[in-house]
């Protein structure tokens, strides 16, 4: 486990002691697809690593309708900042979205050692900043563009530099709920992409074909 900690950047640089007493008080998890981590609300005694598999942050409505707030993948972390609250809770439910495997971390236990590390501090400052600039960039994207530019920008963030094929690990679902379209509006979109000759879509792959115009309609395309 203390192998599995140092690769991640929150913990790269803490010395080998203080590693040794993240792990004592470390759980390793396994949940399989669907399986629940916690419920929104719930009390929030713990933080999570991911090695492997991907985890769903979610709100519930009053009418039990679900919205995605955020995907996590292997080497992220999630649930820190929480931390630092008098009497933290999840605002969020969380669940595997396929066989994940986890790192669970005594929350209590972190911050009594940040205290007594400086560097660790900042380090996590940095973390949380970084994450912060994201929600930002995501509020953004979901009060400024339109549904057709959030999919385009969503899909060559997924594919990365440079990379035109590649499959889609997320269920449709969930990416619709993520960019805040119904499923059918996503549908609809990939479908007229499609129709474009910009992309095609077998199964849970989708291949690129046509970047330049995928970029232009993730940088321009009005409502």
């Amino acid at each position: 486990m203390i192998k599995q900690l140092k690769e991640n950047l929150l913990f790269e640089r803490l010395t080998l002691e203080q590693l040794e007493r993240v792990a004592r008080l470390a759980e390793h998890m396994h949940l399989k697809e669907g399986a629940h981590l916690f419920e929104q609300d719930d009390e929030a005694k713990r933080f999570y690593l991911i090695l492997t598999g991907q985890i769903k942050l979610f709100r519930l409505s009053p009418d039990g309708n679900e919205k995605v707030i955020e995907i996590f993948t292997a080497g992220q972390t999630f649930g820190e900042a929480l931390m630092f609250l008098e009497r933290p809770r999840y605002p969020v439910c969380a669940s595997a979205l396929n066989d994940t495997e986890i790192i669970s971390l005594n929350s209590k236990d972190f911050v009594s050692m940040l205290k007594e590390s400086i560097d660790s501090c900042f380090l996590l400052m940095g973390v949380m900043s970084l994450r912060l600039h994201g929600l930002i960039r995501e509020i953004d994207v979901l009060s400024l563009q339109n549904g057709t530019r959030r999919v385009a920008s969503y899909l060559l963030e997924l594919a990365g530099t440079g990379q035109d094929s590649f499959d889609l690990h997320i269920p449709k679902g969930v990416m619709a709920s993520r960019l805040s379209l119904k499923p059918e509006t996503f549908s609809r979109i990939i479908r007229d992409l499609h129709d474009r000759g910009i992309l095609t879509v077998t199964r849970r792959n989708i291949k690129i074909h046509k970047r330049g115009e995928l970029q232009a309609i993730s940088d321009a395309c009005k409502i």
